[in-house]
């Protein structure tokens, strides 16, 4: 098949003359452009992919703790009719779970120490469908090991703390700690603040530390006595699909017959998936500009080539190509080099993505170095989530970058004059 002599002749300025010695320089600062742009879209693929692992990580680890959806009264005061309520909500066809609970905020006191937390009464039947920590722990041989939030009995006032909880109380299992519930009792000798002793049965570690350390978990019935309420102030909602929360609560809080507040998990988080998203998009910009230093370094290796190729061009010209032929030899050369560089950048930044958890291990073995220590970052191999939505941007724009630096060098050749450029050949 024939080819278009533009095409050919773009191809055959790329791939090498290596029959002078300006030929072979030009060779190599091609090959060093190439090289740049490959190094940029991978680096930027890589880090992107790391920056969705970690995102990942920490949202499983929210998600464990935090329900998709929370159905609530206004006010902190129990639903009308916890029952409808809940029925309502299971009747969504993206509900697969859903579990009454009371939240409220208290005291926990062991001994002198004391600490703020936020209590969640819940039901430890229906809490497994609607919460991981329900489930989170194994026993020795890897297998699920009976879920912790089973010990919390109606009546024997059982609680479960956040692992940090417990440690900054120093309380041990079975240990007693003390409730101080806000709102006291009026007494003739004045408000007396209500108070109610739990047994630690268990602890929870969902790997966030705001939760570990903030959060304790009863009994729904112990709960609403402490709390002096009828019943659950809300209902917790899991659904298939959590990127789908936003627009189920939004479905759910015009379906619901109460007057109940609806909220999504990306509502409760706001601030933090915020801060993420700024975090992301800033470090796409400032590692773009990595690919775009490479692609215009084509500008200086295309106008070397025209200098160069004067002779040739104003050969060419004296055939009867038309200078828009010229412009797309070098439009053709410069863009060659671009789509070579970004294709190897793309293969290049994926199989280091998807094999980052073998690579960063060896790494760590020859350098004898921990990169992720669990004890500072509470997990112990770096996170990799490659996702097509970024890895297209990142190939697009850095075909655009290289096509755009082939533009103004390949204008120039087109303006070459055939009889100036030949005058001293």
């Amino acid at each position: 098949m024939n080819l278009p002599y533009e095409l050919e002749v773009g191809l055959r300025y790329t791939r090498a003359g290596r029959s002078s010695r300006s030929n072979r320089f030009i060779s190599f600062i091609s090959g060093v452009s190439m090289l740049g742009i490959a190094l940029g879209v991978a680096a930027l693929i890589i880090v992107l992919s790391v920056m969705n692992g970690f995102q990942k990580e920490v949202r499983d680890r929210m998600l464990s703790v935090v329900s998709h959806i929370e159905v609530f009264a206004p006010g902190g005061a129990s639903l009308p009719d916890a029952a409808r309520t809940l029925a309502e909500v299971k009747a969504h066809p993206q509900v697969i779970g859903a579990a009454p609970f009371i939240a409220a905020q208290a005291l926990v006191a062991r001994g002198e120490d004391m600490k703020g937390a936020i209590i969640r009464g819940i039901d430890p039947d229906l809490e497994p469908q609607v919460t991981a920590i329900a489930a989170s722990k194994k026993d020795a041989s890897g297998t699920q090991a009976l879920q912790s939030l089973s010990k919390l009995k109606s009546g024997e006032f059982g609680i479960v703390l956040g692992i940090e909880l417990a440690r900054n109380l120093g309380a041990r299992m079975g240990e007693k700690v003390t409730l101080i519930a806000p709102g006291g009792q009026v007494t003739p000798a004045g408000v007396v603040p209500r108070l109610k002793q739990f047994t630690l049965v268990d602890v929870f570690d969902s790997g966030h530390y705001e939760y570990d350390a903030t959060l304790a978990m009863v009994h729904v019935d112990d709960a609403a006595k402490v709390f002096r309420l009828e019943g659950p102030t809300g209902v917790r909602v899991k659904l298939k699909d959590l990127h789908e929360a936003r627009s189920v609560g939004s479905e759910l809080a015009v379906k619901l017959s109460g007057g109940e507040v609806v909220r999504d998990w990306t509502r409760q988080n706001r601030t933090w998936f915020a801060a993420v998203q700024l975090e992301k998009r800033m470090m796409f910009i400032i590692l773009t500009l990595i690919v775009a230093v490479a692609a215009f370094n084509l500008i200086s290796t295309l106008v070397m080539t025209v200098q160069d190729k004067r002779a040739d061009i104003a050969i060419l010209r004296t055939l009867g190509a038309s200078p828009t032929s010229i412009m797309k030899i070098f439009v053709v050369q410069g863009a060659l080099v671009g789509v070579i560089g970004t294709f190897t950048g793309l293969f290049l930044g994926l199989l280091v993505a998807f094999n980052i958890d073998v690579i960063v291990p060896f790494l760590e073995s020859v350098f004898r170095a921990s990169f992720l220590p669990r004890d500072v970052y509470l997990i112990s191999q770096m996170p990799s989530d490659p996702q097509w939505a970024d890895i297209m941007p990142v190939g697009v724009i850095s075909l655009v970058l290289a096509f755009a630096a082939t533009l103004y060098p390949s204008w120039r050749a087109s303006r070459v004059n055939p009889a100036e450029a030949l005058r001293y050949e």
